[in-house]
């Protein structure tokens, strides 16, 4: 009998590749070798595959079968293969139609009843095989909705190996099986906070608006109580619904995390909201075997939210540094990187000091003045330095209460629409450019013949960068903040008061 093959799908980050399974019958005890740079939860795929193929009915053979997955030096992780390997297995010995088995994507763990079992990374395991030139792929039932996402791809769902032996002509006797399904999980509805709900603190409500119209990380500095959480919380309902694109990086980055996708693509930005006792692998990614997303990778087109963020490991911070520039997370392994999109919008909090109370009006501050200058050092200020808006968030009065109890305020609603528009306004301006938001345009085409403004409006961030209150990468951020701001107000540039207010949202938290 000749090689029999198929293929299946390895991942690396985001990016997939096809891999050729080939089998091999040969005189010899009955023996199962796994060759081409498994990992140990692949190379376990042999004792795996023999007892799901006995108790399916459709035993191998009892000879030496040997696999081999090519190319051979492209590290293979995961349990994914587990069906490629049964299908060839079977197709080498003449029991299915090599082929049929030959002509299709098959991706699936294999449980020993041989019942398939749903594995995360389908969708962006799907998406490779049909950039790849596939045309149909087989998934475990539980991944078909998943699956499905991709179009112009035939998806053949199966609950169990003899399913997918039978539909590729083995001549086996139908079992019906329980399929393995994912359990559901609830997903939290972040748009079902309403901006309205926020009392005084009109420059911060303000402040997330023109956050979430150019793209612009953000800093919080205040008191506990004062608002820090609910304003961050509530950026992610400000921004407008992804477009395709996104929407499928996005989507394909929660299946590679092991996160619900369902039958639609995610189409609303996300929020990702690490503990402060979080390490740096659990925010930029990594792990051992697959290359896991981390909450940086899943917040890709949303909001990367890091309350009390002095109490982060200062490694931890200063390793989103690079995703904030590139808006790409690199992962490094001896044998291979990684990458994974890193376009989020990051909003850090913090209390003012130790205590929490500097500054506040109703209570005393206890630290002493070194306390709070170390509190506040342990954000590098290389990583302040890239953030656009840093704004102080005070705590409110009765007055406010009783003002905000007869006054109207911005609802999230009427907040996405004018964030839509302003962020047209911008496509619009930059529609010959590579970029699409104020955050992303460098400080040398705002400062170039494309978008140069008169001495007469920058006067003021001038003499803030010749009094050393700004950094030249400050400064181009608050060219950023002021055509933002002007695209909220419907104005074709910055005017100076544009970029008044634009420099009092990058230097507020000093004030």
């Amino acid at each position: 009998m000749p090689v029999a093959r198929t293929r299946s799908v390895a991942l690396l980050g985001l990016q997939g590749a096809l891999v050729e399974i080939e089998a091999d019958i040969s005189s010899g005890l009955p023996y199962l070798v796994i060759i081409g740079l498994p990992d140990s939860a692949l190379s376990e795929a042999q004792h795996r595959v023999r007892a799901a193929a006995a108790n399916s009915g459709c035993e191998l053979t009892g000879r030496k079968l040997t696999i081999n997955l090519s190319p051979a030096a492209l590290p293979k992780h995961g349990s994914g293969f587990d069906l490629g390997i049964a299908l060839a297995s079977l197709a080498a010995n003449g029991d299915v139609n090599p082929r049929s088995v030959e002509e299709v994507v098959h991706l699936g763990e294999l449980g020993l009843d041989g019942r398939l079992r749903p594995i995360n990374g389908v969708l962006p395991a799907v998406l490779a095989a049909f950039r790849a030139g596939a045309v149909t792929v087989m998934v475990p039932t539980g991944n078909a909705d998943e699956a499905a996402l991709v179009p112009g791809l035939r998806v053949i769902p199966v609950a169990s190996l003899l399913e997918a032996a039978i539909w590729h002509g083995g001549a086996f006797e139908p079992l019906t099986v329980e399929p393995i399904l994912r359990p559901a999980t609830a997903t939290s509805q972040v748009d079902d906070l309403d901006l309205g709900d926020i009392i005084g603190n009109e420059d911060a409500v303000e402040a997330m608006q023109v956050a979430a119209a150019g793209g612009h990380h953000v800093f919080l500095l205040g008191p506990p109580g004062a608002g820090k959480t609910m304003l961050a919380a509530r950026l992610p309902g400000l921004l407008p619904d992804l477009d395709p694109d996104a929407a499928l990086e996005v989507s394909s980055i929660r299946s590679l995390a092991g996160l619900p996708v369902g039958a639609t693509l995610v189409t609303r930005p996300p929020l990702e909201a690490p503990h402060h006792t979080a390490t740096a692998a659990s925010i930029v990614g990594g792990g051992s075997g697959v290359i896991r997303p981390g909450a940086a990778a899943r917040a890709c087109h949303g909001v990367l939210f890091m309350d009390e963020a002095p109490e982060f490991q200062s490694a931890v911070l200063d390793a989103l540094r690079q995703p904030l520039e590139s808006g790409i997370i690199s992962i490094h392994r001896a044998n291979a990187v990684a990458h994974f999109p890193g376009r989020f919008q990051l909003v850090l909090a913090a209390n003012p000091c130790p205590c929490g109370q500097y500054g506040a009006r109703d209570s005393e501050c206890v630290c002493p003045p070194s306390a709070r200058r170390r509190y506040l050092a342990k954000i590098s200020g290389p990583l302040l330095d890239r953030i656009d808006i840093q704004l102080r968030v005070t705590r409110i009065t009765s007055a406010q209460v009783r003002v905000a109890a007869d006054s109207v305020r911005a609802d999230t609603a009427s907040a996405r629409r004018r964030v839509a528009e302003a962020r047209a306004t911008a496509a619009a301006r930059l529609c010959d450019t590579p970029w699409r938001l104020n955050a992303e345009v460098p400080g040398a085409w705002l400062r170039g013949p494309h978008a140069r403004l008169s001495p007469a409006t920058t006067t003021s961030i001038d003499r803030a960068l010749e009094r050393g209150g700004l950094t030249m990468r400050g400064y181009d951020r608050v060219l950023r903040l002021g055509w933002t701001i002007a695209d909220l107000d419907g104005a074709s540039q910055p005017s100076a008061d544009h970029l008044g207010r634009a420099l009092y949202l990058r230097r507020a938290m000093s004030s």
